[in-house]
Order: structure tokens, then sequence, then C-alpha cells
């Protein structure tokens, strides 16, 4: 077995590990402070290394992208002692050479969410992380890596643009995004990525282009079936991709500089913090919380 360093954790639809290769797979319900996460957490290893799963939308795709408790969700993997999120997801493309059925490791992030809790901080401990890059890019390498060993076609770096759905955008709307330098549109990446650093958990998105973006002069509306069908085709190749990550892993987890994201960012003076968000973030903070900085 593999240095048990690294703990993945897999945010996506539950069929990544329904069929895998899991192997002393259990699944667990994790409480958080935050409220209730999208479902329980299976903990299993793949190729020697330990993976958690957690479905976004819940068991049977109960919840719509702004409905999901991302707080909650990376709270519950953070609990279980994950290092590194990896997120498998859909998103529509904005680019020609980006078509359906090939995948893209994203590298940078436009936020066009809205009503969504951003942030585990807030009135009485307040924090400040950088996010310039919020993307890992030895996480998303491997991925990538990984994807292409398994028989994918894979685009390394693009900029996926997050809308608030749960309807697809407009034609006026998939231009402008072009014009802003978008190349993929997607409902979940945000504020699951901010949330991640936060967390200081090293995060990157693997995502599956199921459908070009309504931008195109001749192309038909967005439909859902399509995107469905898509994402069942290439259900069994997501399933190959994290195998091959979990065997290509470098056998110890070196330290990253996102493990300690927290470093130098709290605003708030210690004897004016919040105790009861500060319990709150156990888990999230406890590090740097705990290193002197009550």
């Amino acid at each position: 077995m593999k240095d048990q360093s690294w703990h993945i954790g897999v945010i996506g639809g539950s069929g990544l590990y329904e069929g895998a290769e899991l192997e002393e797979a259990q699944q667990i319900a994790v409480r958080s402070p935050f409220g209730e996460p999208s479902g329980p957490v299976t903990l299993g290893t793949l190729g020697g290394v330990r993976f958690a799963f957690l479905p976004r939308h819940g068991v049977g795709h109960r919840l719509p992208p702004g409905r999901v408790n991302y707080r909650a969700n990376v709270d519950v993997l953070k609990r279980c002692g994950v290092t590194d999120i990896l997120s498998i997801s859909a998103i529509g493309s904005l680019r020609e050479e980006l078509a359906p059925g090939h995948f893209v490791a994203v590298d940078q992030l436009i936020d066009r969410t809205e009503g969504r809790e951003r942030s585990f901080f807030g009135e009485g401990l307040v924090a400040h992380v950088g996010l310039a890059d919020p993307v890992c890019p030895r996480l998303s390498g491997l991925a990538a890596d990984a994807a292409e060993a398994a028989g994918g076609t894979v685009h390394r770096g693009g900029c996926y643009i997050a809308i608030e759905g749960p309807q697809f955008s407009t034609r006026a709307e998939s231009r402008m995004y072009r014009q802003w330098g978008a190349d993929v549109i997607g409902m979940t990446a945000m504020p699951e990525a901010r949330l991640a650093r936060e967390a200081e958990l090293p995060y990157a998105i693997l995502a599956m282009v199921t459908d070009y973006d309504c931008w195109r002069e001749s192309a038909e509306t967005v439909e859902a079936a399509e995107v469905f069908a898509v994402m069942g085709r290439n259900a069994a190749l997501a399933r190959r991709t994290l195998l091959s990550l979990a065997e290509a892993l470098p056998p110890v987890r070196e330290p990253s500089p996102i493990d300690r994201a927290l470093d130098g960012a709290f605003a708030t003076a210690p004897d004016h913090r919040d105790g009861r968000l500060a319990a709150m973030l156990d888990a999230v903070a406890g590090r740097a919380l705990g290193n002197g900085m009550k």
C-alpha cells in the first residue's frame, strides 16, 4: 500500500464509485455545524490510496446547484481527513475545440453565482485568503495525466464560468461569456473552490464536456437529456481515471502551499473573535486557529 499521506476527496456523481474497484468501502454520515451535507460520505481505497466520495447533488440527484450546501460538503470532507479535493463535473463548451466527451482540467474561474454562502468566515471572525490561482496545479496535472492514461481526450487549462442556474444560459449570455474569456460553463465550481481554499485543501476540477453551449449560430438549444446521456457514456472513463490517478500518485504527498492558506489570513484580533464561530471552524481552520492565533 502507498504511503497514507494522500487522501483524495472526490465530489461528483454517485456513479463515479459505483462499480469502481473500491476496497474496504464504508458509507458514513458525517455531521457538520454548517448544516446538512449533500449526503453520506463513502470511504475506501483505490490502488492503495484512500478516497472519500461525496455526491454533490445528493443520492438520486435531488439537489439543484443553488441548493447544494457547499460549506457542509467541504467541511465534512475535511473532517474525514482528506488532503486534496478533486471535482468531477459536467460542463458546457464555449470553444469549438472543446468537444462533447472531452475533459478539461480547468485552471481559472469566474463566479457569476448569486445568493450562495461563499465563505466559512464572517462577522466575529474575518479572514481573507488568496484566490488568484483557485486550482491546485499539482493535483490538476495529476488528474489530467490520469484521464489521458485512461483513454480520455484532455485539454489542460481553461476558464470556467460558474452561473447560478438552474436554467442554461441565453444565447446573448453565452456569447458574452466567450468575450469575457471563458472557455467552459457550469453551475457548481463556485463557491466550492473558494471554500476548499479556506479549508486549506488543494482543489482541482476535471470537467467533462457534455454539450456546446448555445453560442453557436446553427446550434440547437442545450437540453438536459443530452447532458445526462454524455455523462452516462463517460462514467466508466471517469472511474478509470480515478484508478489511474491512484496508481500515479507519488508515494509521499509533499506539502503544498495551500495546506497553509490561512497563515496570515485572519483580520479579527484574537480578543475580538467570536468563540461560537471559532468552534464551528474546528475542522476547517483548527490548524491555524490553534497555532497561537486564538
